[in-house]
């Protein structure tokens, strides 16, 4: 479908959110246009921490490998009271995603990999050195009035437009869009050294009522250091809190004998819990800090940023091919607004735990904090990070069924487990599906079981068909003989064998799940047996508000 104007989106903000949802535009065709008034990847301290949700999303961006270049994985944290006893080791062994749960990368290596990939699709357009001065918008689109780094207006027209330039947002104040919450009290110092010899490749957090502190390794000899500024710190002016001497002073203590590192740079933050009315204005979105600010205490900032472009890249992309009726981009604030207010609230949660109100609070939280984690579901739950709050969307683009109990997988992130290729090659999950839509049937072949106007619809969706076996159950001479084929050239499904286990301990819990419906965000759309197969994709159809389904069936 041909763009009313320059492009079919239009995105003001370059940085991880920005450039995370053009990639994703690329992958998906649309035809896009980047614009940001920096010209170069600003070099201060901010995000260190990508998590598994994110690299699935940089995966379907085709950009995993390139991200993971500069990247140190599956990194612990570790937390020790103000009194240094070892509160708890936290290393997240499961990878139910397909990535490991905690990374830690420099954020200027990683915006410069995002801004590569986009050079690979010609319909993707970033123009940096580009200020936003003012938009307007109508039934068919959105005008933007443009300024270059000399001054020079411009007009830039697209059919939407995302805002995902910051907290300060140029968009969010254009719609009139508040941004809701508080801010905290207290100011922190934030660190980057580099040259840094300090033991140890896991973050640690040191609780203290007075002076809480962070650390945490990062590639290439740089480490990051958090503290809580003190009363007569935080009136201080920044200039001086900020000092080399005075940040020296601070480092000494956590190095010992250890030689100081080099001090690249240090600024002072408050800590925000905001988060946007509405992530939706008519064709305007809000995405990333733009729409919700929080505490850097957990490292979820940039990755909600990423769920938000995430989610909204599918949508935009379904709508302007014509494949989707614009209803759907009403599900964007429907799904993200709710999950975004929730990592807000945790993180704050969270920072009130790296200061406790005094020693006496600290100890009964430590005394509970290790009765709790000799439980064994206790400890797996702090261990593995099962406190993390997932996104779990109870409406929006779900194939309807308002029965669903809370506990049903519809509205979740679905696993990424092996799986083993007709060649014998073990690949994830996702590289079979790919990064559109998907039907997974699970000891069956769902193009078989469809109604003709059924497939007909999903082929012109442009989702693929994967129909998962149990390990070597296909017949193999004991000689040795070659194992059998494995494709499905007459109704083009991809056969796979599910080597890791994953499905068949799935369905061991739930065995009437059958037949799986993964979103291009790989959220569950809709799960049945094989016999509600058809019904499902009727009401996912009708969810979408794409081309016709006939509903008689």
């Amino acid at each position: 479908m041909t763009p009313p104007g320059d492009a079919d989106v239009l995105v003001v903000g370059a940085g991880p959110c920005g450039m995370t949802l053009a990639n994703l535009l690329g992958v998906y065709g649309v035809s896009c246009i980047v614009i940001d008034r920096d010209t170069e990847v600003l070099n201060f301290p901010r995000a260190v921490g990508i998590d598994d949700e994110s690299l699935r999303s940089y995966q379907a961006a085709g950009l995993v490998d390139d991200v993971l270049e500069d990247v140190i994985q599956n990194t612990a944290i570790r937390y020790y009271t103000s009194w240094g006893r070892l509160l708890a080791h936290v290393s997240p062994s499961g990878r139910p995603f397909g990535w490991p749960r905690r990374n830690l990368f420099l954020q200027p290596l990683f915006e410069a990999a995002l801004r590569r990939g986009v050079r690979r699709f010609p319909h993707v357009d970033v123009r940096l050195g580009h200020e936003l001065v003012h938009l307007e918008q109508d039934d068919e689109g959105v005008r933007a009035t443009v300024k270059s780094a000399q001054g020079e207006p411009a007009t830039l027209r697209a059919r939407y437009l995302v805002g995902a330039d910051g907290g300060k947002s140029t968009v969010r104040h254009e719609v009139g869009v508040p941004l809701t919450g508080t801010t905290a009290p207290v100011r922190w110092l934030v660190v980057d050294v580099a040259e840094d010899r300090m033991e140890g490749l896991y973050s640690a957090v040191h609780c203290d009522p007075v002076r809480p502190v962070l650390t945490i390794p990062l590639p290439y000899g740089h480490r990051r250091f958090e503290f809580k500024l003190r009363g007569d710190e935080d009136e201080g002016d920044e200039d001086a809190v900020t000092r080399p001497e005075n940040i020296r002073a601070l480092l000494a203590p956590l190095y010992g004998s250890t030689p100081l590192p080099t001090i690249l740079r240090g600024r002072v933050y408050l800590h925000h819990s905001r988060i946007a009315d509405t992530f939706t204005s008519g064709r305007v979105f809000l995405a990333g800090d733009a729409a919700h600010l929080q505490p850097p205490f957990f490292g979820q900032g940039m990755n909600s940023g990423i769920r938000d472009a995430t989610n909204l890249a599918w949508k935009l992309a379904a709508v302007v091919s014509g494949r989707a009726g614009e209803r759907l981009l009403e599900t964007y604030d429907t799904e993200r607004r709710g999950h975004a207010a929730q990592m807000v609230g945790f993180a704050t949660r969270i920072g009130r735990m790296y200061s406790p109100w005094s020693r006496l609070t600290e100890r009964l939280r430590a005394l509970v904090f290790r009765a709790v984690s000799r439980v064994p579901g206790g400890r797996d739950y702090i261990l593995q990070m099962k406190y993390k709050p997932m996104p779990r969307y109870v409406t929006g683009a779900l194939a309807a069924d308002p029965a669903r109990p809370g506990s049903h997988p519809v509205g979740k992130m679905f696993m990424q487990p092996y799986v083993e290729t007709g060649s014998g090659a073990k690949a994830k999950l996702d590289d079979v599906t790919g990064p559109w839509f998907a039907l997974v049937g699970v000891r069956f072949d769902p193009a078989e079981v469809l109604e003709p106007e059924e497939l007909a619809w999903w082929q012109a969706l442009g989702g693929t068909v994967v129909q998962v076996d149990w390990p070597r159950s296909e017949s193999r001479p004991l000689n040795g003989g070659a194992r059998p084929g494995r494709s499905r050239g007459d109704t083009g499904t991809a056969l796979v064998e599910d080597v890791d286990g994953a499905f068949r301990e799935w369905q061991a819990n739930r065995p009437g799940d059958e037949f799986f419906v993964l979103r291009p965000d790989r959220y569950l759309a809709a799960v049945s047996d094989r016999l509600g197969a058809g019904a499902a994709l009727r009401d996912l159809r009708d969810v979408l508000g794409g081309p016709g389904l006939d509903r008689a069936h």
